[in-house]
């Protein structure tokens, strides 16, 4: 790459740095911010608004290496299907403290794996859900499915309850890598759900890779891209594995030393960047790709992409409501996290109904830093113009904000007509360039790789 030198000297390398699915991240949360804030700002939500619902399922037959989800195993469905009654009173209780006229645009179910669920108990589970909330007419109903674990049957479920997108885990194909990361899936199981949900209507795929896994190499994944790229899904995510073994403790399972260094890394990044672009997929932001026909790929054309705990998104709603053990809501307001341990969060919702553990109250300068944010991870941009329109008291901050992006990368930035706007090969250091402007930043916080 040409410009490699610049971006080294730049740090991307050797930063480690937040991904910003938030701000501020959730490592800032606080303990202070529960129950009393979740009721205030449940009910403060519009009555007129279509919000967004995550439904937590952490638990997993198998835990994969890899992963620094909050997950546990389980060998048997009991301590599942006890779990599932209590999201069902969550449920039910979040419900009655919203205004009636609320309704449901979007429901993903997440892990953990939910395809764990019996289908006995998604549908109890689901049933709940489509009676406590109304759809909208745009409504999306997307799962993450284990090709692993997902009977017909359940599959089948799932679309009878209106399943109409589906995310699927793939992270590499190549055998020596699955054996390094404890994860075994074989590419017969995943084209089994994907012909079986597109043979009952279901047309809409995402399917999420990951680089800088052991022993991965340049000619591995490229072959991991082809298999998946014949596979034809609407989205792809191609994320950069975080090694965080002080945070999850499973992957002390894998070997430092088996992995490729960050110059690699970033070499596979723009590997799979080059091979989506050729194949027609356009780049979202840092680590999404999209056909022209997606709905992001459209979103992004029009300018409104969003950055959520999911990665990039076309969700509009200002509103997400997460349920289950450590599922995140985020309000005009603010933030608030559940309990995170299974047994803490069954606790809370004994006590009080529903489970706010932790969170955040977002202050006027909070909620400019987290629109500078959005801008540069969306969009590589920021946009001066709607910043002083929807902060015109924040006019002198704002522009603060501009003059010390373009102090600092002033190579990195040119100026457009409506604020800065970064230059192509400046792309990758957008992580880096956001946490410039975090106030929340510490070099005592340990994040991942910034590439």
């Amino acid at each position: 790459m040409k410009n490699i030198d610049q971006l080294r000297a730049h740090g991307l390398f050797d930063a480690k740095v937040p991904r910003y699915t938030s701000y501020p991240p959730a490592n800032h949360f606080e303990n202070g911010v529960g129950h009393d804030k979740q009721v205030d700002w449940l009910s403060a939500v519009s009555g007129e608004e279509g919000i967004s619902v995550y439904i937590h399922i952490p638990f997993c037959k198998r835990l994969c290496w890899f992963c620094a989800c909050r997950t546990q195993g389980t060998k048997t469905l009991r301590p599942v299907d006890a779990y599932v009654e209590f999201l069902r009173s969550e449920i039910r209780a979040v419900r009655a403290a919203l205004p009636k006229g609320v309704s449901m645009a979007r429901l993903h179910l997440g892990g953990g794996t939910p395809t764990i669920l019996s289908v006995k108990t998604m549908s109890l589970l689901l049933s709940e859900v489509f009676s406590a909330f109304t759809k909208t007419d745009d409504f999306e109903f997307s799962v993450e499915v284990d090709p692993t674990e997902a009977s017909d049957q359940l599959l089948e479920t799932l679309v009878n309850f209106g399943l109409n997108r589906v995310s699927l885990g793939v992270q590499d194909f190549a055998p020596v890598v699955q054996d390094a990361i404890g994860r075994s899936q074989s590419l017969e199981q995943t084209h089994h759900v994907i012909d079986f949900l597109r043979a009952r209507g279901v047309a809409a795929f995402n399917l999420d890779l990951l680089y800088g896994l052991p022993h991965q190499t340049m000619e591995s994944f490229k072959e991991t891209l082809d298999h998946v790229i014949a596979m034809k899904p609407d989205r792809l995510a191609i994320y950069g594995y975080a090694h965080v073994p002080w945070m999850s403790k499973r992957q002390v399972l894998i070997k430092s030393d088996d992995l490729p260094d960050n110059e690699v890394r970033f070499e596979l990044a723009m590997l799979a960047q080059k091979t989506l672009v050729n194949q027609g997929y356009d780049a979202i932001g840092i680590d999404h790709f999209a056909l022209p026909t997606d709905k992001l790929a459209i979103a992004q054309n029009e300018g409104c992409v969003r950055r959520n705990f999911q990665g990039y998104t076309d969700d509009q709603c200002e509103t997400l409501i997460g349920f289950g053990a450590s599922a995140i809501s985020k309000f005009k307001q603010g933030f608030l996290q559940n309990a995170v341990a299974t047994s803490a969060y069954q606790d809370r919702i004994n006590q009080n109904q529903m489970a706010a553990h932790k969170g955040y109250k977002l202050t006027v300068c909070d909620g400019v830093i987290s629109k500078v944010v959005e801008d540069l991870l969306c969009r590589f941009a920021l946009d001066n113009s709607a910043l002083n329109a929807e902060f015109p008291e924040q006019a002198t901050f704002i522009r603060a904000i501009s003059v010390m992006l373009m102090q600092r990368y002033s190579d990195a930035f040119h100026i457009s007509k409506n604020g800065l706007q970064m230059n192509g090969w400046a792309k990758p250091l957008v992580r880096i360039i956001a946490n410039s402007v975090d106030t929340f930043s510490s070099t005592e916080v340990a994040h991942s790789s910034a590439i």
